[in-house]
């Protein structure tokens, strides 16, 4: 495994999470690398935090997606913030993105909706994300009465269903080293000087 220390890591933040993402590809042996704990604070300042998968990323941020009218989406509407950490325990590593949020565009949004399998399209309009269900028959009828709404026909993008761009002040790369003697080296965005590197007690 490759040292993470100043002098070979990344100057780029998102070439070096690159270069970490596509190495848990390659050597993990479960699914969804791209899971991440989506960590938010409500309009009341209650912590939360739930699994999302990161769909796409580049140097804006970012990008996940849900039902807006969630609990975790009027959340991110109301602070405008959120972290994600991703954590490879077969690697020994983790990464901590802290940042600002927005909601990606709505042509971004139909893209990959229109990219999702025709099943989770019409999951989309069946669940009422983070709503009280009476029982699973109740959402398994509204799929069913959403399946014969649409069949044969193209399955639109529901209104309340987009996505969030984590856009990141702070990403903090973490490695597991011998008697916890840990490397974590923090990058803290600058909007003059651009992203400053510093080196972090484990």
């Amino acid at each position: 495994m490759q040292p993470l220390n100043e002098k070979t890591v990344l100057k780029n933040p998102f070439k070096q999470f690159e270069f970490w993402f596509e190495e848990a590809k390659q050597v993990l042996e479960r699914d969804n690398p791209d899971s991440a704990c989506l960590s938010t604070v409500n309009a009341n300042g209650e912590p939360d935090g739930r699994i999302v998968l990161i769909k796409e990323y580049d140097e804006r941020g970012f990008v996940f997606y849900t039902n807006i009218e969630s609990v975790k989406g009027m959340s991110l509407l109301a602070t405008k913030k959120a972290s994600l950490t991703l954590h490879w325990d077969e690697l020994h590593r983790q990464i901590r993105i802290r940042g600002n949020v927005e909601l990606v565009t709505d042509k971004e949004a139909d893209a990959y909706f229109n990219s999702r399998p025709r099943g989770s399209q019409l999951g989309a309009w069946a669940s009422r994300q983070s709503s009280t269900l009476e029982s699973r028959e109740v959402m398994e009828q509204e799929f069913e009465q959403v399946s014969k709404k649409y069949e044969g026909k193209e399955i639109p993008r529901p209104t309340f269903w987009s996505g969030f761009r984590v856009e990141p002040q702070q990403i903090e790369f973490w490695q597991q080293g011998d008697d916890r003697m840990h490397d974590r080296l923090l990058f803290t965005k600058d909007e003059v000087l651009g992203w400053k590197i510093d080196r972090l007690y484990p």
